[in-house]
Order: structure tokens, then C-alpha cells, then sequence
């Protein structure tokens, strides 16, 4: 037998804010390949370059629309072998996103943590293609927990804010 429940408590629909969420465009804003040891290095057997990734997030309002947000992922690959950079390559992957009815509290994890986890897999696959054709096998970034990386950074500002001991 099917019951119908009573509505959970809590506000009733007129009370709650108009929110809208909706991205308006992604887009590459930057790229950048570099081979500096080109073409001398390229067919070299056995290259097994270390690689370190950098990740960094921007969040740039739009003065003419304060509903506005550009959101750009930065993704910068370096790669060594025997202590020379073989190459290095940076995406900066962008969204621009319109937020309406949500506080200053519920952007924070749209635009740190939501809009970077939405612009990485472009930045992966881009950058993947790009190293492709500069030369080197494709580098096949692994996922990343922006979520995580959001908290790590609401953690260590509220470390560092005035007034915390």
C-alpha cells in the first residue's frame, strides 16, 4: 500500500529566494606549448619525463552584471627529464556563469569547488591533445577532488584571517 507523506517541514515555496544557476559559456581564454629541447629530444628511447601539475582557480566578476562570474581553471604541466624541462604546457579553461538568489556563503562552493570540477575535464582533455601534438605521448591527467581543495582552502584562510589564534 502507498502512503502519502505529509511535505518535510521547513520553509514553505514562496519563502524560498529565485534562484537561478546557469552557465552562460565555456571557453579557452589562454594556451600555451613549449618544447624547448625540440627536436632534438622527440623519438628518444625509453623518455620517461617527471611530470608536475599546478592548479590554480580565478574567480573574476563581471562589473557590468554582478549575477556574473568568470571562472577560469589554470593547469600548468611541466615536464623534466634528466633536470631539463622536455616541455611545458598551461590551459587556462574558462566559464562564465550566472548566479541569481543565492548568499555570498552558497557561491563560495559553486565557484571554488563546483565551476573548477566542471571546467577539468575540457583543461585534461585540451591539454592531452596538446602535448599529443607537440611530440610527446598524451598525458592522461588523473581526476582531482575539488571539493577537497575548496575545504583545504576555506581551512587555511580561516587559519590565517585576522583575529584567529
Amino acid at each position: 500500500m502507498n502512503e502519502i507523506l505529509p511535505p518535510a517541514p521547513g520553509p514553505a515555496p514562496a519563502d524560498l529566494p529565485d534562484r537561478q544557476f546557469s552557465i552562460e559559456a565555456i571557453y579557452l581564454k589562454d594556451c600555451s606549448f613549449e618544447s624547448p629541447l625540440a627536436p632534438a629530444i622527440l623519438g628518444t628511447p625509453n623518455l620517461a619525463p617527471e611530470i608536475k601539475v599546478n592548479l590554480q582557480t580565478a574567480i573574476n566578476g563581471i562589473r557590468d552584471n554582478p549575477h556574473l562570474n568568470e571562472v577560469v581553471l589554470t593547469v600548468t604541466l611541466e615536464a623534466r627529464w634528466q633536470e631539463r624541462v622536455t616541455f611545458l604546457a598551461e590551459i587556462h579553461q574558462a566559464a562564465l556563469l550566472q548566479l541569481r538568489g543565492f548568499t555570498e556563503e552558497e557561491k563560495g562552493p559553486l565557484l571554488g569547488a563546483y565551476a573548477p570540477g566542471l571546467l577539468y575535464p575540457y583543461a585534461r582533455e585540451l591539454l592531452a591533445s596538446l602535448i599529443n601534438r607537440g611530440g610527446f605521448p598524451s598525458v592522461l591527467l588523473q581526476p582531482v577532488n575539488f571539493d577537497a581543495i575548496y575545504q583545504q582552502h576555506l581551512m587555511q584562510a580561516s587559519q590565517t584571517s585576522p583575529g584567529h589564534a
